[in-house]
């Protein structure tokens, strides 16, 4: 599917308005976070999703309504107790969408988006998508700024919220979500007071894909790249054998590096490029490699540092690796040996229980059946 980013800029560089539709903020069971956005062209062509099909039908009526009337809309969808399959969500979450027309006028914000994510580099946009009623005026939007937004690069910040100290306040939380890679809302007085009132501004975030280093050219290495690329991370592939290391063996990593590994990592933490966004796999299972490697992987806070091995490999491992000084802790965080218990035994089985477990440290999940549980399926993001 067309990124919807990159068809808006498509469309608005050939002078064509269209109507995006945002998911703000859910509760419950949504189906997708916020930041999940579909757009309407004036042509009627349709790209990206907010509910995975429960509510897109009304929503693209409101768009067509927008990108006439050029006011934007914010709407909640939910579920009715007295008719669960109305225009709502059938799955029991609650979506807030944001639905505004970005026109011909907005190409010098998207430009700089587009600029920033073809350079690598994070961006962001904050536009205001609610305003209440506030000093004592009794219209929904005193002073004008639905609608209103600011875009953030590495390099400026274009645009304005209609305040100076709002604009320095939103700059720097939305600095802070851009950080985590993450899409959110934030809420102010109409002077940048953290009130909670007033305002309700959106950060969509453009964020540089996560890291995914996989330390080992070995057959299994090949598939937990291939599915780690799939799953969005930009995937390094390191190993201290050239022969291995190359990139006719890895098609698929973005960059295959012949290096020792405690040496690879070490260089990209010092230059700021592993954070706690970056998921290591340790597929070696040699401790020359290994044992130092992770050593240096556990005394910082990766979002996920995985180990192959045996039971045995593990046992030795861990005996090595509390000689070497690290805490009950910081031991605690290595998934070692590597995956969930899904039973596969071929490459391609192996990156799947990998991946599998991955996702349930990225978002909280158990690895157990759903049919085990009860609940919502989909916790708060």
């Amino acid at each position: 599917m067309p990124d919807v980013f990159d068809e808006m800029h498509r469309r608005c560089h050939a002078g064509e308005p269209v109507a995006l539709a945002t998911v703000v903020a859910t509760w419950r069971s949504a189906p997708q976070p916020p930041g999940a956005a579909m757009l309407v062209a004036a042509d009627g062509t349709v790209t990206g999703s907010v509910s995975g099909g429960c509510v897109e039908a009304d929503l693209y009526e409101r768009a067509r309504r927008v990108l006439d009337t050029g006011a934007p809309e914010l709407t909640r969808y939910g579920v009715s107790d007295d008719d669960a399959y109305a225009v709502g969500l059938t799955c029991g979450g609650v979506l807030d969408v944001f639905v505004e027309r970005i026109g011909p006028g907005r190409r010098t914000e998207l430009e700089a988006v587009a600029a920033a994510r073809r350079a690598g580099q994070p961006a962001a946009v904050i536009t205001c998508v609610a305003a209440d009623a506030g000093e004592g005026a009794a219209p929904a939007d005193p002073a004008g700024r639905l609608g209103r937004r600011l875009v953030l690069t590495a390099d400026e910040v274009t645009g304005s919220l209609g305040d100076d100290r709002l604009d320095d306040a939103a700059t720097t939380d939305a600095r802070g979500l851009l950080a985590a890679g993450h899409s959110g809302l934030l809420r102010y007085g109409y002077h940048g007071q953290r009130l909670g009132l007033g305002l309700s501004l959106f950060v969509t975030a453009y964020a540089t894909p996560p890291r995914m280093i996989v330390f080992g050219a070995i057959d299994f290495a090949a598939a937990v790249v291939r599915i780690g690329a799939f799953l969005g991370y930009r995937v390094t592939v390191c190993d201290a054998r050239p022969v291995f290391a190359t990139a006719r063996r890895f098609p698929e990593a973005h960059e295959v590096v012949a290096q020792w590994p405690h040496r690879y990592l070490r260089t990209e933490l010092d230059a700021g490029r592993v954070n706690g966004r970056t998921v290591v796999c340790v597929l070696t299972h040699d401790p020359r490699f290994d044992v130092p490697l992770l050593e240096l992987a556990l005394r910082h806070r990766l979002a996920y540092v995985g180990a192959m091995g045996s039971r045995r490999t593990h046992d030795e491992r861990h005996k090595l690796l509390r000689e070497a000084g690290l805490s009950t802790a910081q031991l605690a965080r290595l998934a070692s040996p590597i995956g969930l218990d899904l039973g596969g035994r071929t490459p391609e089985e192996t990156a799947v229980s990998v991946a599998a477990q991955i996702v349930a440290a990225r978002w909280g999940g158990s690895g157990r059946p759903l049919a085990a549980l009860a609940g919502p399926i989909h916790e708060p993001a």
